[in-house]
């Protein structure tokens, strides 16, 4: 009978020991998830070489990214140049960048392919154009019939504006020879009379008007008024696990955006050692192109809707993606309220 029961009690005692230290590995495996985002100390950032995305270079020089950051344990911001948006999007996708200044459209194709991020807040509208050679007469959309266009890759912004704008315009777009190219090498292509035009964002039309070497004849907001350009896209995980960190983000970029209206001549001063451009080329690109600073990721819902459709009917999307898919207001509507 005791011989019983002394087995009983070291059963039980051996199951309560199992449970406890199965309890005490699930603990600790909390603990760690919620450490691990403290532990974060690099923001790694992915931007390209445009006057669109001057709100990140004004953050950056302004020490605004890595000083209003600290309280959140970041030791240090990383920034990485990207020649367009799908490349910068394969490096999100590869853990490479934790958030991104790019065009509104090459996120769609990534989320679609498994990305997890969201747009958080907007960074600018319009701000590209159609540019030929400066000895060219445009007569038109059917103009670009039979000739070679340089524009950035399929998916983003410019390639999928220039292909909305030629089909409204009832022109066969496997009838237009569209190159995709870095704006570098378009805008040397053009120069060298290798290209009839070039559709690229500022500041290369204001740099090919300035040199000499193209006339802009179409600008963005003529062919699809008032659409957003740059978006500010952020990691999902981080959104989740550190909505704070997140937004501070947020008003860092506002702070910036609203800078850069403000103080346009210094504005331009950053940029250009940024870009390796002249201070006149960037500041003649933001005062003569139709680019609009903002930040509201509320007034580009519509846009980014839209473009969802027209991935999913240019087949660059498997899924027809909503803005619910690929735009997250919450946090924003957050800093702005307080």
């Amino acid at each position: 009978m005791i011989i019983a029961l002394v087995k009983q009690m070291k059963k039980t005692f051996a199951i309560v020991s199992s449970i406890l230290i199965v309890t005490a590995l699930l603990l600790g495996c909390v603990g760690q998830d919620k450490d691990s985002t403290k532990k974060m100390t690099e923001l790694k950032i992915g931007y390209q070489p445009s006057t669109h995305q001057i709100a990140e270079m004004v953050a950056m020089e302004k020490g605004w990214w890595l000083n209003d950051l600290k309280k959140f344990g970041i030791e240090k911001v990383t920034d990485y140049e990207f020649p367009s948006g799908p490349p910068e999007m394969q490096a999100m996708l590869g853990g490479d960048i934790d958030i991104a200044y790019v065009g509104a459209t090459p996120p769609i194709p990534a989320i679609d392919q498994g990305l997890d991020a969201k747009i958080v807040a907007a960074v600018q509208t319009q701000g590209s154009g159609i540019v030929i050679r400066p000895e060219s007469n445009y007569t038109g959309p059917s103009y670009l019939v039979g000739k070679k266009i340089g524009t950035f890759p399929p998916g983003s912004i410019q390639d999928m504006v220039l292909k909305k704008w030629l089909t409204d315009n009832g022109i066969d777009v496997s009838k237009v020879d569209i190159k995709p190219m870095t704006p570098g090498d378009a805008t040397t292509a053009l120069a060298a009379k290798q290209l009839d035009a070039v559709f690229l964002p500022e500041p290369s039309p204001a740099f090919l008007e300035i040199s000499g070497n193209g006339k802009s004849v179409v600008a963005s907001g003529e062919m699809w008024p008032g659409h957003a350009c740059c978006v500010l896209l952020v990691n999902g995980k981080l959104i989740r696990e550190n909505p704070e960190l997140v937004k501070e983000i947020i008003r860092i970029h506002i702070k910036a955006t609203e800078f850069i209206e403000e103080n346009p001549d210094e504005s331009a001063e950053i940029a250009s050692k940024k870009l390796g451009l002249s201070k006149e080329s960037i500041l003649y690109s933001i005062k003569n192109s139709d680019t609009t600073f903002i930040h509201d990721p509320n007034k580009i819902v519509e846009y980014i809707e839209a473009y969802g459709i027209e991935h999913y009917n240019l087949k660059y999307t498997k899924k027809l993606l909503t803005a619910k898919d690929l735009i997250d207001t919450k946090l924003y509507n957050e800093v702005i309220k307080k």
